[in-house]
């Protein structure tokens, strides 16, 4: 057990770094002159000189010099809001936008379409986007692109596109997601509006089920024991936020897999947390000996 842990001590911590050094080093910086309800414009990275504005102590800021600012600010933003309640809307008809090649359309893909009710339009990026579905003119635009494809997707926007950008559904966690945000930040795309929703439950391969099909995902949250109120604990669930997050959520209880509906910034934490868990497990497992059902 020793030589395990001193194997796996450094290969954690370059892990955790490597991960963590996308989010530090993509930080935001604010003018001074910026007021708290400032926002950002969509497709415009975020950059300038400046630092945190005036009013936030002194204390506040050094703590800030070891941390992401923007998380700072977002709770700011938050707090100006006045929100306290998340704004909910049903599913219906929705596009889920695939890769044009058809050896790279992912997990995702096919997971999005088997949880709906066969009426969303399937598209390809640069395809015509429809005025309405079912007689709604604001839709889900589900994005189930390879991570890889993601940063070359948002830099061929066309206008019609960039139009409909604060209905653009993006997903993170596990191999087939990844984490995105460092891309989407590029584009000011890390914001309360925009919905983003962190993966709890399987994404089978095409061909896994019956008849050739992929098979329906499953659930993958686990009930830890209940809290000191009594309640339920759950690890591993499904966590959306933004614009659709009641969409989202209606479209995975609606086949048992559980979904928590939350604002950005505790989203953000569930999106780590996930993204931490998905390299500590992988870095465990590769220098453990023993198989990992023993």
């Amino acid at each position: 057990m020793t030589k395990i842990r001193r194997r796996m001590c450094p290969l954690v911590a370059t892990t955790l770094f490597a991960i963590m050094g996308a989010e530090l080093t993509h930080a935001f910086h604010f003018p001074t002159a910026v007021s708290t309800a400032r926002t950002v414009s969509v497709f415009k990275p975020v950059v300038s000189k400046g630092h945190c504005i005036s009013s936030v102590s002194s204390s506040a800021l050094g703590m800030a010099t070891w941390s992401n600012g923007q998380a700072i600010r977002e709770y700011q933003d938050f707090l100006a809001s006045g929100k306290n309640e998340l704004d909910m809307k049903d599913d219906g008809p929705s596009v889920i936008v695939q890769s044009a090649d058809p050896s790279k359309v992912t997990p995702l893909t096919d997971a999005v379409i088997s949880l709906g009710n066969g009426d969303d339009l399937i598209v390809t990026p640069g395809g015509t986007l429809p005025q309405s579905l079912n007689g709604k003119t604001s839709y889900p635009i589900f994005i189930t692109l390879p991570p890889y494809e993601l940063k070359e997707f948002l830099q061929n926007l066309s206008e019609e596109w960039k139009t409909r950008a604060e209905d653009f559904v993006f997903f993170s966690g596990g191999k087939v997601c990844g984490v995105v945000e460092p891309t989407l930040r590029e584009f000011g795309l890390c914001r309360d509006a925009m919905t983003q929703v962190v993966v709890g439950f399987s994404l089978p391969k095409p061909g896994s089920g019956l008849g050739g099909v992929a098979k329906k995902p499953e659930d993958l949250a686990c009930m830890i024991g209940n809290d000191s109120q009594g309640d339920e604990k759950w690890a591993g669930e499904s966590v959306a936020c933004g614009k659709w997050n009641g969409a989202v959520a209606g479209r995975l209880n609606a086949n048992g897999i559980r979904c928590k509906t939350v604002f950005y910034r505790e989203w953000r934490r569930a999106m780590w947390e996930r993204a931490l868990y998905d390299a500590v497990w992988n870095v465990v497992g590769a220098v453990r000996d023993e198989q990992t059902a023993s």
